[in-house]
């Protein structure tokens, strides 16, 4: 067994010697009377006294020559990650879904495990890997990088593993060999054989396999309300288990939780939930989806406990802009007005160094929030009045007959106000942003005063919107279900409509350089 195993994690058939070999070590060792079970009891009883281990043979004596090269230094039998072991599993199965390396990952530790180390593979299958990801490049990218092995080669001597991804371990000493910057986009995984990818096989305490893949961030997303399930359960401590809560708890909350449990340590990371009309305690499986979920939780709290600034507005804004909120048409004006009022306390949140931990810490934020919070929602109020009289201005201009010429650009405006004011968007955009907003709607209507002039070159530019559009979509349909985008990926929303600025409306000025190709680029990072 142990010499076959060798067999599956050097990928040949021939390191084990054949049956010849064998017969020929018994026939050397037993007398020729041996014909039968019988004689060779009889046979044995006797001569096991002279020499109990004459029929014994070890691994080495199964192997050819050659076999000492598949080392457990290249060939492990454990992956050891940010103090995770992992068991691996080895087969020569090629054209079957288990070929390759797989690894076994207990379902509470999926949570703990990160994709871009396992792009490494393990040390023996790595140069082979290199090779086929630069075979895979386009041909006139792939002809600065011939040959293959050659510079597969120069990589494994050049790269540190695990220092990020392999891929962009290569990328960076493939620019410093030879001055070529290969996109990322470029590599294709699915040109190669598949057993130079990682599998995984995700365990349930049983050791049954609950999902098995060689895309591991889409085994996460299949399996995260099964993670969750886990994690509470394997931690079993009643202070993760609060809800219905209106006031900060007695105790600070850690950042993160860890407990032993079944011979491996779980971790996992609270956080204070939205609950609606209270708060809860709960656990989250990464250090991202706390950060969100504690936010959004701390809000709330503040929101329960702070005094309305309603009154405050009633008072202080003009008429003017009390008429723009109440005759909204995304729904009732004191929903618009809660939505004022919560993007206020983020951003007072913000510049407070939310979210806090302590109990301590949350009277002072509160007190901090309380202070400011008047001033900082009338603020937003007569911004949103602004964006909304602009909203209401431009929907005009989208009515009436439509020249056919027009079409699809009229029907792309409407699709990006309706992304841009919408019910809940002053705190889904924050107030930081408003002004923004501001000098989008702006540009849509200078993008509207060149339409009728000049719709070929509108449509040229829109042409390429909709490319990154189209890729950022598909980056957005890979995220969990039901979870806050990271912040990274929630930036190249507006990313996009800067791009915009600076096809339709160019005098505006961006906030920063911006281009189709930086925006593919940002894509191709969060992927």
């Amino acid at each position: 067994e142990e010499a076959q195993t060798l067999e599956h994690k050097s990928r040949r058939r021939d390191l084990v010697i054949d049956d010849d070999t064998l017969f020929a070590f018994y026939d050397a060792r037993l007398p020729e009377n041996i014909v039968s079970l019988r004689h060779f009891d009889q046979w044995w009883k006797t001569a096991r006294q002279a020499d109990a281990e004459q029929l014994h043979f070890d691994t080495q004596m199964l192997l050819k020559e050659g076999a000492e090269q598949v080392t457990g230094q290249d060939y492990p039998d454990v992956w050891r990650q940010d103090g995770l072991t992992l068991a691996l599993d080895y087969q020569f199965e090629p054209g079957q879904e288990q070929d390759g390396v797989t690894v076994k990952i207990p379902l509470p530790l999926l949570n703990q495990v990160v994709a871009e180390n396992f792009q490494w593979q393990v040390p023996g299958l790595r140069r082979e890997l290199i090779i086929g990801l630069i075979r895979s490049l386009p041909k006139p990218m792939r002809k600065h990088f011939v040959p293959a092995p050659n510079f597969a080669d120069a990589l494994l001597g050049a790269m540190t593993p695990f220092s990020g991804s392999l891929i962009g371990a290569m990328e960076q000493h493939l620019l410093r060999m030879t001055g070529v910057r290969v996109p990322e986009e470029d590599w294709d995984w699915s040109a190669l054989d598949p057993h130079l990818r990682m599998r995984f096989e995700i365990l349930d305490a049983e050791h049954n396999v609950l999902a098995a893949g060689r895309d591991l961030e889409a085994l996460k997303l299949s399996l995260q309300d099964q993670v969750q399930t886990a994690l509470t359960e394997a931690v079993d401590d009643k202070k993760f288990e609060q809800t219905g809560l209106v006031a900060f708890p007695a105790q600070e909350i850690p950042a993160t939780y860890s407990a032993k449990r079944a011979g491996f340590e779980v971790k996992a990371y609270p956080a204070m939930s939205d609950e609606g009309n209270s708060v809860a305690l709960i656990l989250c499986e990464d250090e991202v989806s706390q950060a969100q979920t504690m936010w959004q939780g701390q809000a709330r709290l503040l929101l329960l406990q702070l005094p309305s600034p309603v009154k405050y507005l009633q008072e202080k804004l003009p008429n003017k802009a009390k008429l723009g909120l109440y005759f909204n048409p995304y729904g009732k004006v004191l929903d618009l007005v809660d939505d004022c009022i919560q993007a206020g306390v983020e951003q007072l949140m913000t510049k407070f160094g939310a979210p806090v931990w302590t109990p301590e810490a949350f009277e002072q934020l509160k007190n901090q929030v309380a202070g400011e919070l008047n001033p900082t929602v009338a603020a937003i109020a007569l911004q949103v009045e602004t964006l909304l009289s602009q909203s209401h201005e431009l929907n005009k201009r989208l009515k009436g007959r439509i020249d056919l010429s027009m079409a699809m650009a009229l029907s792309d405006i409407k699709a990006q106000l309706a992304g841009l004011i919408y019910r809940g968007f002053v705190t889904a955009t924050g107030a930081e942003r408003l002004g923004d907003v501001s000098r989008y709607l702006t540009a849509v209507a200078r993008r509207l005063d060149r339409l009728a002039i000049d719709p070929h070159r509108d449509r040229a530019h829109l042409v390429k919107v909709q490319q990154v559009q189209n890729a950022y979509q598909t980056l957005l349909n890979k995220q969990p279900k039901g979870q806050p985008l990271s912040p990274d990926v929630a930036e190249i929303r507006w990313m996009i409509e800067e791009l915009r600025v600076s096809y339709f409306a160019q005098t505006l000025g961006t906030a920063y350089p911006i281009s189709d190709k930086r925006i593919t680029q940002a894509i191709a990072s969060c992927s």
